[in-house]
């Protein structure tokens, strides 16, 4: 990958893909009668969130501030055309019905922003709690209990997603997210956009927020060795008030390993992050990965028109 090379991220949703661009956050979506959708929307600066996006250790909360609305809005737009598909399917009338597309919308979300807002506290405190109730007793190094949480945190997450990703809307939305990686590892190595040539690309990319996730377990045992508690309680505040530092670190060291993954023996070091992904990519099918590439092609064409405009003023 050159130094020149833009550097994009994306994310799957019902039945396609989203890739956020310079400019323009583009969905595609691939309906019930085979006709790929588009979903466009311009990007916005906002100016407070530029300026934390380039503070090193608070950039990552600001990214992830930013992703997760963006995120959500296109995963509303997918949500709506997998509840029209549906309604027609089923010819009923749902659109207006609440908890019809709002079933649809969480049950995407929870995957979507599986370490993030309430699945992260959950995902944070309960196996503070199982440790402490377990084993407070057996010993008295914090730090070796800190290393049990995170191990007991680790065996909840990876076994939440592998039950998960059994349910087909769940194996499907994983499979876009393997689409995803291949057509971002696609480009960034260079190679034209075909079905074909995507298809040998591996669903494992070091970028991914699933390799964000098994970052901020492992620094989680790091910083949290640093300080004492008392009881339950202090180690659960305590867990929480010290959870945007977790995160604004796990960001920089993913974005460290990413910036080695091509020196030899260094690059181990993204390979846990990488490991479960095997979890939360699968392999796509030929169709989903022309949903992605499309959606690819998409922002870029809208990226490279902006990039036009800018220079005719």
């Amino acid at each position: 990958m050159s130094s020149k090379t833009p550097v994009y991220g994306g994310q799957a949703v019902i039945e396609g893909v989203m890739f956020a661009g310079q400019t323009v956050h583009v969905t595609a979506v691939r309906n019930k009668n085979d006709e790929i959708r588009f979903f466009e929307v311009p990007k916005k600066e906002i100016k407070w969130l530029t300026i934390l996006k380039k503070i090193p250790f608070i950039r990552g909360i600001a990214a992830i501030i930013e992703a997760s609305a963006k995120g959500a809005q296109h995963l509303n737009f997918s949500a709506e055309v997998y509840a029209e598909d549906e309604e027609e399917k089923s010819g009923t009338e749902t659109k207006g019905s609440f908890f019809s597309n709002i079933s649809v919308i969480l049950g995407a979300a929870v995957i979507g922003v599986l370490s993030f807002l309430f699945g992260k506290f959950v995902f944070t405190l309960v196996p503070a709690a199982i440790e402490q109730l377990l084993f407070q007793h057996w010993f008295d190094s914090q730090v070796l209990h800190n290393f049990i949480e995170g191990v007991i945190k680790m065996i909840l997450l990876v076994g939440y997603i592998y039950a998960i990703s059994f349910t087909p809307m769940v194996k499907r939305l994983f499979q876009y997210h393997g689409a995803e990686h291949k057509v971002i590892s696609a480009f960034e190595a260079g190679v034209e956009l075909t079905v074909s040539n995507v298809q040998k690309f591996s669903t494992l990319h070091y970028r991914c927020g699933s390799s964000f996730i098994v970052f901020t377990v492992i620094v989680g045992v790091v910083v949290y060795s640093f300080f004492t508690y008392d009881n339950l309680w202090d180690r659960l505040i305590q867990r929480i008030l010290f959870l945007p530092l977790v995160i604004g670190i796990s960001y920089e060291v993913l974005r460290f390993t990413n910036s080695l993954r091509d020196v030899p023996v260094l690059r181990y070091l993204g390979y846990p992050g990488l490991w479960l992904q095997k979890l939360t990519t699968k392999e796509p099918d030929d169709k989903q990965v022309e949903v992605s590439i499309a959606s690819f092609k998409r922002m870029r064409e809208l990226d490279s028109r902006a990039g036009r405009n800018s220079l005719i003023v």
